[in-house]
């Protein structure tokens, strides 16, 4: 019998549909049901409640590990995206700060709209990363 990750164990499906599933959750804007449909197109039936309960039990330990792994591996290219956001009826700014793999850097919600505190923020993260992107 082939060797187990202690992790998966006693669960029926392999740990390679598991994790793809919670991958599908957490990487993409998919719904729970959604996820459900497009592992039903590949000819995995699972319910969107035992996606949930992957998705709660594995997902600490897959963001740990992407985590682990781009830590000190950023890009060299870095955005700043500015978008309006709705935060109990009222109008909010949110600024995130990027690199071209879509790892986020830095986030900062405002109030009103204050492109002095949006730079600000880069100041900031440049000082914390310790080096300059290649491109900003």
């Amino acid at each position: 019998m082939p060797h187990r990750d202690p992790l998966y164990r006693r669960h029926r499906f392999p740990a390679e549909i598991i994790a793809h599933a919670v991958w599908l959750y957490f990487r993409f804007p998919l719904s729970l049901r959604m996820v459900e449909d497009l592992l039903a197109a590949r000819g995995i039936i699972v319910s969107h409640q035992t996606i949930r309960q992957w998705a709660e039990k594995f997902g600490r330990t897959f963001a740990n590990e992407i985590r682990r792994r781009s830590s000190g591996r950023l890009g060299d290219k870095w955005y700043l995206d500015e978008a309006v956001v709705s935060i109990r009826g009222k109008k909010h700014w949110l600024w995130r700060a990027v690199d071209q793999d879509g790892f986020v850097l830095e986030v900062l919600v405002q109030s009103r709209r204050n492109a002095k505190a949006a730079k600000r923020l880069m100041r900031k993260l440049l000082k914390s990363q310790g080096r300059a992107p290649r491109v900003l």
